[in-house]
């Protein structure tokens, strides 16, 4: 009888979801699937982010809808009323400090990007607020924008525009 038979019954198998291949025991099949890093739903990340943003807006008394994909490279639609302002938003959204993969190409000067980090539950969400325009202008601090490779920005580069609500002609 080969050994990984008789490590566990069959009906223990079923139960956890998993039958162990010929030659290995069942520790062994476990722990290679433990070992694979589950990777996180982009989409889920990216919905999470412009939540936040437009919670946000909204404590700060604009008015936002959001598109949900139906307005291309607009994520919200923001509506200052007390200057009749309309902004288009695009979020960008990553749940930890990292880089966030943007293209100088994409950029669009009139629309204002929020960055976001969502950090682990329990930690504060982090904001970093910057017109198109600037993106497209201040070329040395955001010079990976135009990376061949990767274009991108980090959130180091950001950190002037933390919390730079008053782009949207709020506190």
């Amino acid at each position: 009888m080969p050994c990984w038979l008789k490590s566990s019954p069959p009906t223990v198998w079923r139960l956890r979801g998993t039958v162990p291949q010929r030659g290995l025991n069942m520790n062994e099949s476990e722990t290679t699937a433990a070992k694979k890093k589950v990777r996180v739903d982009g989409q889920k990340t990216g919905l999470a982010g412009e939540f936040f943003v437009a919670a946000e807006l909204l404590k700060r008394d604009l008015q936002v809808s959001v598109t949900f994909g139906n307005a291309k490279q607009i994520d919200l639609f923001a509506h200052h009323p007390a200057s009749d302002q309309i902004f288009a938003v695009q979020v960008k959204s990553l749940r930890s400090n990292n880089y966030f993969p943007l293209r100088r190409k994409d950029i669009k000067g009139s629309h204002i990007y929020v960055f976001v980090v969502l950090n682990k539950p329990g930690e504060p969400v982090q904001y970093f607020i910057v017109q198109g325009q600037q993106l497209l202008d201040e070329h040395e601090s955001f010079r990976d924008l135009s990376d061949p490779k990767f274009p991108g920005i980090s959130w180091k580069a950001l950190r002037p525009f933390a919390n730079a609500w008053s782009t949207f002609g709020c506190k």
